[in-house]
């Protein structure tokens, strides 16, 4: 694979993947294409040498696995599938001001100000009882600009370019429509009559997220740049579904995508709970056989990395100031707040350059906080070594992220060589 068609699949996942149970389901989708077999937790599992495996949880998290029996020294490769958005409150309706609009809950670190005049649409899970009395859950992606949030006119707000503040619970309710006759349940239905769903008995519940409608699309002179939502952290999801897909059957290989990490893991389907840690036990099903593969293998925490902005160069570290599409970037943190180490770093930089691919670092100023990711939490749960790694990024958590052309497409040959 080219980097040119790399990248066009890139732009086609994050378009098809507004919400964590929409990207797992198009992961499912390449790996059910690439000869996975699908695993149901709820079942016994008989697992077959030289064989691919995957399994979900909760429909927003998934794991994929190679099964040489004979192997236990494992390339595995964590993200997570959630990313900042505004989510519907279950009594979401609000009829005031001539306006039907919805009241919601930010979910994680939003950049709030990047919210305001863009067009929104809606996805998630609605679970619904069936005319047969049967609880089902359903898929939906309206697909279209439904909503919006207007900006109060700077006439109104002398503020609005100098120390303007945002408030959670009344400036962010996006604007549906001026028809007051408006039902909820009925939109729900019409919503699952769209994906065919029409013997709808009672809906019973939705977790539903706003999305920008505008498409994921090529940036710069020369295409330089690829913006779109959800880049952080869809990207690395992609990156890695696409690495384990091009590994052999005979090499050990795995991939982690877990939900909730913007909000702290600490989820059933989160890298704080038990999915993955069930998931290896059930693979090596005794407790000798599980410390010997945690001990012999790594995992690569592949999450987003702060560029260094141009216009705000002050936020960064002069010797640890990552570049758009000058490589993948290694993030060290002395509190551990990522989990890299001199060892899998170095196992990290012979590949890269076994592949002839370029690294990077960060390291975040010493008198600014630390974010983190899932590498401490799933090395804490498993004692699997990691490594933080990550593509250079602009504007994260924005509703519009921007990154490099280049940099995906590097990260995927380096992952590849990894299990080479």
């Amino acid at each position: 694979m080219d980097k040119e068609d790399f990248n066009e699949g890139l732009l086609g996942f994050l378009d098809a993947s507004p919400t964590p149970f929409h990207a797992t389901q198009n992961m499912a989708s390449m790996f059910k294409n690439a000869g996975f077999i699908e695993l149901d937790e709820t079942q016994s599992w008989v697992l077959e040498s030289s064989k691919s495996y995957f399994v979900r949880r909760n429909d927003s998290s998934i794991i994929a696995f190679t099964y040489p029996r004979d192997k236990n020294d494992y390339v595995m490769v964590g993200t997570h599938t959630d990313s900042p958005n505004l989510k519907l409150k279950p009594n979401a309706v609000i009829k005031e001001h001539g306006v039907v609009k919805f009241g919601v809950e930010p979910y994680g670190g939003l950049l709030l100000n990047t919210l305001f005049d863009r067009e929104l649409s809606l996805a998630g899970r609605i679970t619904y009882l069936d005319a047969q009395d049967k609880l089902k859950d359903v898929l939906i992606d309206a697909q279209k600009p439904l909503a919006i949030i207007p900006s109060l006119a700077i006439h109104l707000d002398d503020k609005a370019n100098k120390d303007k503040t945002i408030n959670k619970q009344t400036d962010l309710c996006p604007i549906l429509t001026t028809n007051d006759d408006f039902e909820f349940d009925e939109f729900l239905r019409w919503q699952l009559s769209k994906v065919g769903v029409l013997d709808v008995k009672e809906v019973y519940a939705s977790e539903l997220s706003f999305y920008d409608a505008q498409k994921a699309s090529f940036v710069g002179l020369h295409n330089d740049f690829i913006a779109s939502a959800r880049i952080d952290n869809l990207l690395s999801c992609y990156v890695g579904m696409l690495s384990i897909c091009s590994v052999d059957a005979s090499k050990p290989m795995l991939f982690v995508a877990s939900d909730h990490e913007e909000v702290g893991s600490d989820t059933t389907s989160g890298a704080g709970g038990s999915f993955l840690e069930d998931t290896l036990k059930r693979i090596f099903n005794t407790h000798e056989e599980y410390v010997k593969m945690a001990r012999s293998s790594m995992m690569v925490s592949v999450d987003n990395a702060h560029a260094i902005h141009p216009n705000f160069p002050s936020k960064h570290d002069t010797n640890h100031s990552p570049h758009i599409n000058k490589g993948v970037v290694i993030k060290v943190n002395a509190n551990q707040r990522y989990a890299s180490n001199s060892k899998t770093i170095s196992k990290f930089l012979n590949s890269a350059s076994n592949a002839s691919q370029s690294t990077q670092y960060f390291v975040t100023r010493s008198d600014m906080g630390c974010g983190s990711t899932i590498g401490p939490i799933t090395a804490s749960k498993t004692g699997i070594d990691t490594i933080d790694v990550g593509v250079p990024t602009y504007a994260m958590h924005s509703i519009r992220e921007l990154c490099g052309s280049d940099d995906a497409y590097t990260l995927y040959k380096i992952l590849v060589e990894l299990q080479s």
